[in-house]
């Protein structure tokens, strides 16, 4: 018995030791990278699931697989900044109006087939929100799509904590608690009531901590797990991204933030945004948000994709998003629209869906581009990976493969011909 528990003891602490992710080189590809513009023929050397080198002629340190991209192109992994799969059961609370409680890490579904739907189009980092229903909803969570893996190891922690506001519609219309605003002031009133209580609760403990330190300290205050999170995000601990499409109920959210001290990280959807664009820039808040789709409901018809123009003459920076939808395995389609509606350099174009979510979610020290030392989080495209011809070959996430293409197919066959035999 004790071998056994002394063996079990090592395998924890060889587990703790361990480097995340894994080595591999890949030889003779054609490298996206912001800095250096395109590298035809490098070779990349990742170790530890990390990228080690980008240089041509790589002499192998040991034994590191290695894969012939020769003809193949290799971007940042896709990043979606606002999408909904992988939770299990509803995505809204609905019992009251503010519920920033709710935890959407707690919901993570690793065996949802959406996953590998996601990497089959290069996507491997998203952000998973709380639905639109409530003012205030939950907190999000950011995970990398490690197909086959638990939750655990999923979720990214080194991302932005995130707390889902909505505006508009959705909150005003939800059928739930007898607590939902139905008139679009009415959703902002409480947003304003949230924090104002939040502020007093924290105004509690503070009165709190200040008399406990005499002799007889008095009790504490009720702990609230809702107003508690609200003072995170009071206290710049978590940001806000907030569900929108109206112009002047944004401006309202702009103004309460600035009104109670917290951060707008970014505005989803907004289709809206190109009125103001110059607001938007002088606060440096962020879009996530569809190319081209509007008209789908009465707040979402007031919308052009030229509009992304003027936004980016005033250095608001986009990222787009599949919020669930078929879309999300062709965001490398939707970033090549970039090009025709907003003017944007390829190049440019192609950081909408990789470097600029990834600023959005306060990744981008680790993934988003090609450089060394970052996550080798990867995408590999048969041509151009902004061109509707071109198809996802390999996703890798810190080295590792995730889903391969060719492996993909020989799979299927051998199941079909499993399947054929079996019926005989």
């Amino acid at each position: 018995m004790k071998k056994l528990t002394h063996c079990l003891w090592i395998l924890l602490l060889l587990a703790a030791l361990r480097l995340p992710g894994e080595d591999l080189l890949l030889r003779e590809g054609r490298f996206y990278t912001f800095d250096k513009g395109i590298l035809e023929g490098y070779d990349m050397l990742i170790m530890n699931g990390k990228i080690r080198s980008i240089a041509k002629g790589i002499v192998n340190p040991g034994k590191v697989p290695e894969r012939d991209l020769k003809g193949l192109s290799v971007v940042p992994g896709l990043i979606d900044s606002h999408n909904h799969i992988a939770l299990a059961g509803e995505i809204n609370e609905v019992s009251e109006n503010i519920t920033p409680e709710i935890d959407m890490a707690e919901q993570i579904n690793p065996d949802d087939p959406n996953i590998y739907y996601c990497l089959t189009g290069g996507v491997t980092m998203v952000h998973l929100l709380h639905g639109s229903a409530n003012p205030i909803g939950g907190r999000n969570v950011t995970v990398k799509l490690k197909w086959g893996e638990s939750a655990e190891e999923m979720i990214e922690r080194r991302a932005l904590p995130t707390l889902k506001l909505a505006l508009g519609e959705n909150p005003k219309t939800a059928t739930g608690g007898k607590s939902f605003p139905i008139t679009r002031m009415g959703v902002a009133a409480s947003i304003r009531t949230a924090f104002s209580q939040a502020l007093e609760y924290g105004k509690g403990w503070e009165d709190w901590r200040r008399e406990a330190k005499g002799k007889k300290a008095p009790p504490p205050p009720k702990r609230n797990q809702r107003l508690e999170v609200l003072l995170e995000v009071l206290e710049g601990k978590r940001v806000v991204r907030c569900h929108t499409y109206r112009a002047e109920e944004s401006l309202e959210l702009m103004r309460i933030a600035k009104e109670y001290g917290f951060r707008v990280q970014g505005f989803e959807h907004f289709h809206q945004a190109y009125r103001i664009a110059d607001e938007l820039a002088k606060e440096k808040i962020g879009l996530s948000v569809f190319t081209d789709s509007w008209n789908y409901k009465a707040e979402a018809s007031e919308f052009t994709p030229y509009g992304f123009a003027l936004l980016r003459e005033k250095g608001v920076e986009v990222s787009l998003n599949s919020d669930l939808s078929e879309a999300m395995r062709r965001l490398n389609i939707e970033a090549g629209k970039m090009v025709r509606y907003a003017g944007m350099e390829r190049m440019e174009a192609l950081k909408t869906v990789t470097l600029n979510p990834a600023r959005l979610l306060g990744t981008d020290k680790y993934v988003g581009s090609l450089d060394v030392g970052k996550d080798a989080d990867l995408a590999v495209f048969d041509g151009d990976p902004l061109s509707p011809t071109s198809k996802c070959c390999l996703t890798i996430i810190e080295g590792r493969v995730y889903f391969d293409r060719e492996e993909d197919l020989r799979s299927r066959s051998v199941k079909r011909v499993e399947e054929k035999e079996a019926t005989r």
